[in-house]
């Protein structure tokens, strides 16, 4: 164990000597700073001095229908999170932390390393471990500054806001965990940074194949909603201009109205008494048609996901947790009355639901399994590799 913490107390020291490592503390002050400059009152939301109409972004925007303590929650894990500690953050993580290994396997070094009587797997998992130091000091005083913030500017003490450090800790781990395998193979710093941001760059491709894909399943199946719908209506309709003509023809021999069909029409009486259901019968079988289609497509890049560290999801975790979804639908508005941009909504908040409410286990465990394959790889290689 002591061995272990003076390792530790190593890595943390040779962080805080590279400036990359200050720089990226400096940043995130700016950026806290510049989420402090944001405001709201009875007009709408301020920049500084500078004041916008409530309206400004289609939804009326003022203290009364968005409390300050909403807006700066909001803010915090729908901007702050998904843009600054998601990307740039992590980003600048990989970028000081990425050499690490390399250094550590160079000719010169991991002879004076081995000679200390430490295990090598213990050795490799402690300068893991020190690599997410690195982003548990940088998330830590980011979140540490914007609860502040939300606390004095926004008049709510928001504790949950430190969650972002465990989340974007264990969303950066899944990506150092391939880093530290690639060192291990290249022996390059540039080699295995660069290969990470591409492997990272593959996971966000197919997330947003999987978002785009369960945005037209569900869209899809929202607007077959509304023509299933709409083909009812009209056969209901086809369905009681003939009941009225039977009615007048019983009516012309004395006999007494019918409230329903003797016997039920058939598609072709139906379609002959509204030329236009032929028409939308097809347009529905063409949306059912669609939807198998976009289904098989969603649920082939769901399984290519399932083996993948789930980069997006576990930081969307923050913002399932901290910002209350119905609140933020009261300011929107209620639904359109329009069919088509009823179906539309519909669609999208299915597809918000559907991304959002994915199992924890599913996110987190099988995450945690791929993270803990690639660095027992790079742990049993560490282990066999004769230096």
């Amino acid at each position: 164990m002591t061995q272990t913490m003076a390792l530790l107390v190593d890595a943390y020291r040779e962080l805080c000597a590279k400036k990359l490592f200050w720089i990226t503390m400096i940043l995130s002050v700016l950026v806290v700073a510049a989420f402090a400059m944001v405001g709201i009152n009875e007009k709408g939301l301020t920049f500084l001095w500078f004041q916008m109409p409530a309206d400004a972004f289609g939804v009326p925007l003022t203290n009364e229908t968005l409390p300050p303590g909403l807006l700066y929650r909001t803010m915090f894990a729908s901007l702050a999170v998904p843009f600054w500690l998601s990307w740039v953050a992590v980003i600048l993580g990989l970028i000081s932390t990425a050499g690490m290994i390399p250094d550590l396997i160079q000719s010169g070094t991991i002879e004076a390393v081995l000679s200390r009587p430490i295990g090598r797997i213990r050795l490799l998992l402690t300068k893991f471990a020190g690599g997410l130091l690195f982003m548990t000091l940088q998330v830590g005083v980011f979140s540490l500054l914007a609860f502040l913030v939300i606390g004095i500017r926004g008049g709510s003490w928001a504790f949950e806001v430190f969650l972002a450090v465990p989340i974007v800790v264990l969303m950066f781990s899944y990506l150092f965990a391939i880093c530290v395998l690639l060192g291990m193979l290249t022996r390059s710093t540039i080699a295995a940074l660069l290969l990470t941001m591409l492997i990272w760059m593959a996971i966000f491709i197919v997330n947003m194949g999987d978002g785009i894909a369960v945005s037209i399943h569900e869209n899809i199946k929202a607007q077959e909603r509304v023509q299933v719908a709409r083909v009812e209506r009209m056969e209901r309709n086809a369905t009681q201009v003939l009941l009225e003509e039977r009615n007048a023809e019983r009516a012309d021999q004395g006999l007494e109205p019918l409230e329903t069909l003797e016997v039920p029409p058939t598609a072709e009486d139906l379609e002959g008494k509204d030329v236009r259901l032929a028409s939308n019968k097809l347009e529905l079988e063409e949306l059912r048609s669609g939807e198998r289609l976009a289904n098989r497509w969603r649920q082939g890049i769901y399984a290519v996901k399932t083996v993948l560290p789930k980069t997006q999801e576990t930081i969307n975790l923050l913002e399932r947790w901290t910002v209350d979804r119905e609140a933020l639908q009261e300011i929107s508005g209620g639904p359109s009355e329009d069919e088509d941009e009823r179906a539309m909504e519909e669609g999208q908040q299915a597809t918000a639901d559907e991304l959002g409410n994915r199992p924890l286990w599913w996110i987190l465990g099988t995450s945690l399994l791929f993270e803990a394959i690639v660095l027992g790889l790079a742990a049993l290689m560490f282990k066999r590799r004769d230096f």
